[in-house]
């Protein structure tokens, strides 16, 4: 039997083969909308790129190796990745979400694809009764993120497969916030993975993508028609930035959780900051249960680089955003250099005020996406911001 790869070694050389005509090591970037024929219906694996891309074939193998999935299905935007995985159901079919959803999801479910005849019930899945209590005859999908945005509420994925399981409905995680180094959801049971690979997959802020790993044949190819119908894919320039970031993943996603920890630590015994929110705190709720699953390629856990702290007040709040240096405000996350937002206003702007309310979202707070910077220079920048 063949030695199976580990993750670092998986993430360079799956799909990123040689060029077998020139011996480039960087393989070519198939920059074409078709492909010539040998005849009709004789081809060379490839008609039309926005049916299937060399490039972005490429990418799909690298993506479902670190996943450990069948298959992954490359998108334009982590967007049109979940709305793919949706567009799979029919009229009055039922999904279940997290209640403490990126704003986007949250957006296209209730404003668009409610629309369309599909339901739709938020619920918080940290507590996996409310999921069983959700459940109706025409559930198809349990939809959840964890750790969540911005709150890093954590479910347990075993838990939510056992019951997906047994009331035979699938399951998909979003696992943006720990990339495929962190976090590996098929391993616990669930169907399928999304990811914005904007985020930790590229990393460095240069390029949007989404992503869906299915585990399974029938599951990857009915997204795979779902891709090939709707047609929001990547172009091939995008692909291979993708390909060859992700050759860093492990290094950058570690260094950066590595940077969360510290920054955590020092938030959470500021007098300015009321409650700092991180998994690697043993006074987050879900604690144990990211120390369960949220395992590196070496077997050691991880917490991720995001970190949410509420100020006492929005005028502490808003001085520190003023004075700070290396944190740039914007939205996204994932890339070596440093972000905050303020999601109130920002990334879940489109959420209703009661439903904020409900996860507990208030205007004081700030989430920040720890880059790669060192951490002595972080430090001292948040200590400067504060004072």
């Amino acid at each position: 039997m063949a030695k199976k790869n580990k993750f670092e070694t998986n993430a360079i050389h799956v799909g990123n083969k040689p060029d077998a005509s020139t011996g480039s090591v960087s393989p070519p970037i198939n920059l074409t909308s078709t492909f010539a024929q040998d005849g009709i219906g004789k081809n060379k694996g490839f008609d039309y790129s926005r049916g299937t891309n060399p490039t972005r074939e490429r990418l799909e193998k690298n993506i479902a190796s670190l996943e450990g999935g069948y298959d992954a299905i490359a998108f334009s935007s982590g967007m049109a990745a979940t709305t793919a995985l949706f567009q799979s159901l029919k009229q009055s079919d039922h999904v279940i979400i997290s209640r403490n959803v990126y704003g986007g999801t949250y957006r296209m479910t209730t404003q668009i694809l409610s629309n369309h005849g599909l339901k739709f019930d938020f619920v918080d899945t940290t507590n996996t009764q409310n999921i069983k209590d959700a459940i109706k005859p025409e559930t198809k999908w349990v939809f959840i993120e964890t750790p969540t945005n911005p709150m890093l509420e954590i479910t347990d994925i075993k838990a939510v497969s056992q019951i997906c399981q047994d009331h035979d409905i699938k399951f998909a995680v979003d696992n943006t916030f720990m990339s495929p180094y962190g976090q590996r959801p098929l391993d616990h049971g669930a169907d399928c993975v999304m990811h914005s690979s904007t985020k930790f997959i590229g990393g460095h802020s240069d390029v949007l993508g989404g992503v869906l790993v299915a585990k399974d044949k029938e599951l990857a190819e009915r997204l795979h028609f779902v891709q090939k119908s709707g047609g929001a894919i990547p172009s091939p320039f995008d692909a291979w930035l993708l390909l060859r970031s992700v050759k860093t993943l492990s290094m950058r996603v570690q260094k950066a959780s590595d940077n969360a920890m510290v920054i955590a630590k020092y938030f959470d015994s500021h007098s300015k900051i009321s409650k700092t929110i991180y998994p690697g705190l043993g006074s987050h709720p879900e604690h144990s249960v990211a120390q369960s699953q949220q395992i590196n390629s070496h077997g050691d856990i991880i917490y991720g680089s995001m970190v949410s702290v509420v100020f006492n007040s929005k005028n502490e709040m808003d001085n520190f955003i003023s004075k700070i240096n290396l944190f740039t405000l914007a939205e996204s996350l994932g890339g070596v250099e440093s972000l905050m937002s303020v999601p109130y206003f920002m990334t879940h702007a489109d959420v209703p005020e009661e439903v904020k309310a409900e996860m507990n979202l208030v205007p004081e707070l700030l989430r920040l996406a720890v880059g790669i910077e060192h951490i002595d220079d972080l430090i001292a920048d948040i200590d400067h911001a504060l004072s």
